[in-house]
């Protein structure tokens, strides 16, 4: 995938302090913006979807420490 973007709440300076994404029409892949030539996560559109409306909804204080 060649579409990596990063989120606008990349944080200060140059904006390293966070994961980017690439989307196809069926999957997201998701790398660290930090090193990006390393291993990317690839799931399925669905699943990505699940995972992003999880953490919008889980309350921090139950996520595993």
């Amino acid at each position: 995938m060649d579409n990596w973007r990063k989120s606008s709440y990349s944080g200060g300076g140059d904006g390293n302090e966070c994961v980017e994404i690439a989307n196809s029409p069926t999957h997201v892949s998701i790398r660290d913006s930090k090193a990006p030539t390393r291993a990317t996560l690839t799931l399925p559109t669905p699943t990505f979807t699940a995972f992003i409306d999880a953490l919008k909804t889980t309350p921090i204080s139950q996520y595993p420490a």
